[in-house]
């Protein structure tokens, strides 16, 4: 995160989702100004699939988008597992509406037109809240640090493909649920990944491998006949 966020680290990332050129290029040019690198996209599924493959460490998002609306980006990013914090923007301020938002996960919700330093104040105190301390999911010796994407056993770090990590994020932030083999491919990699029910196996079985002290009798990875997958703390 960057100064404008409150450390000296890289540059905070923010995501903005607007489709209103003028507006994107503005808020753009704001956040630059405060410190914060840019990424941009102009409709709800292009700006799910950048939040997803770029994590950013925010995701400015308005409602009305072509393609996929806000509140559809918010429900399908919190469906997958993705923590990253959210700040809606949107025209529509009646109450429900914001009610609707922050139901789905988002983490604040602002109404247009708002003032530039209302915003920034509001960013500034999500990326605070958010970031105050790591989220980390444990099992066993096992430690998932979801914010710096790292993974230990036993204190010492453990190697992992993009794919593992994403299938291994997924299951710690839906533990104790069933998911079918679809419903994990979609879920950890997208509805784009072209993987099978035999990739979801191979996955699963390295997963195991690295975690497990018994992999052929498996703790935490759990195998539901004929339904799918299951993961246990």
């Amino acid at each position: 995160m960057s100064a404008a966020a409150g450390t000296t680290e890289a540059p905070t990332r923010i995501l903005v989702v607007e489709d209103d050129l003028a507006i994107l290029t503005g808020l753009s040019m704001n956040l630059r100004f405060e410190g914060f690198e840019v990424l941009q996209a102009q409709d709800g599924r292009t700006g799910l699939q950048k939040t997803l493959d770029e994590s950013p460490d925010l995701v400015l998002l308005d409602v009305m988008l072509p393609e996929m609306n806000g509140y559809d980006v918010v429900r399908e990013l919190r469906r997958r597992g993705s923590h990253i914090p959210v700040v809606m923007v949107s025209a529509k301020g009646n109450e429900e509406d914001k009610v609707a938002g922050l139901d789905l996960g988002a983490d604040d919700y602002v109404v247009k037109p708002f003032g530039l330093q209302e915003l920034l104040s509001r960013i500034k105190a999500v990326l605070r809240r958010r970031y105050r301390g790591n989220e980390i999911a444990t099992f066993g010796d096992t430690a998932v640090d979801l914010a710096a994407k790292t993974v230990t056993r036993a204190g010492r770090a453990v190697e992992l493909t993009a794919q593992e990590y994403k299938l291994l994020q997924f299951f710690v932030t839906h533990p104790g649920r069933t998911f079918s083999r679809d419903e994990l491919i979609s879920g950890a990699w997208g509805y784009e990944y072209e993987g099978t029910a035999r990739t979801v196996d191979n996955f699963v079985r390295q997963l195991r491998l690295k975690f497990e002290p018994y992999p052929d009798e498996p703790r935490y990875f759990l195998t539901v006949r004929g339904l799918g997958y299951r993961f246990e703390r």
